[in-house]
This record gives structure tokens, C-alpha cells and sequence, in this order.
């Protein structure tokens, strides 16, 4: 694997904690919800990570945000899909202590990096 700046990064470690969280709820899962719910839940995931990576990997303030952003979006996606599960009885509250607490931290960390950036972006820092 190649050694990229965003595997130095903090968020992007927790970020794949959370990955790893969700993998082990969705197997909790109801058969029935493989195409559906479970499927969402990991792309979502996915989705976090790669965002993540791809925006480390730019250029410009402005494309990294973005990715940021979608990286965040993501983290909200799977926060409403949990609440979906636990609406329909699949998940217990107890079951996604760790999955929460993963949300909340990469959230708050892709949320202080837009910041940062969004101060550079105005600042004239490209």
C-alpha cells in the first residue's frame, strides 16, 4: 500500500475504526436488509474514509473542503440510517455505543478541518 499524508491523519484512523464498527453491526442485520440497509450503512462508511483520503490528496483549499464536506455528509447518512434501525428494532441502543462515539469524534474533527480551511480560504491562502 502506498504511505500517504492521509494515513498520518487522526480522522481518517477513526474514520476506519468506524468502518470497522459498522461492518460488525450490519452483520447483526436481518438477512432481508442485505441489499438494502446494509449495503447503505457500509457504502456510507466507505464513503467517510475515501472522502477523506481524496480530499487530502488535493490541491486547493477549496476542493479539500469539499471533500470534507462530503466525508461529513456521509457521517450523517449512516447516523440516520442507525436511528432507522433502531426505529424498526433492529439495533439495540446498547449495541452502538462505540459506533456513536466514532460518529460524534469524526464529525467534530472533519468539522474543525473545514473550519481551518474555510479561515486559509479567507485569508487568501489557496
Amino acid at each position: 500500500m502506498l504511505n500517504l499524508s492521509h494515513k498520518k491523519l487522526d480522522v481518517y484512523a477513526i474514520a476506519m475504526k468506524l468502518v470497522k464498527e459498522v461492518y460488525t453491526i450490519t452483520k447483526e442485520l436481518p438477512a432481508e436488509e442485505r441489499y438494502v440497509l446494509t449495503s447503505q450503512l457500509r457504502r456510507a462508511a466507505i464513503s467517510v474514509c475515501s472522502n477523506i483520503a481524496e480530499g487530502s490528496s488535493r490541491k486547493t483549499k477549496p476542493d479539500k473542503r469539499r471533500f470534507f464536506e462530503i466525508s461529513r455528509s456521509s457521517l450523517v447518512e449512516i447516523d440516520t440510517q442507525i436511528e432507522i434501525a433502531l426505529v424498526i428494532e433492529y439495533l439495540q441502543k446498547k449495541q452502538i455505543a462505540e459506533l456513536e462515539s466514532y460518529l460524534e469524534r469524526v464529525f467534530m474533527m472533519l468539522t474543525k478541518l473545514m473550519e481551518k480551511i474555510d479561515g486559509e480560504i479567507s485569508n487568501g491562502s489557496r
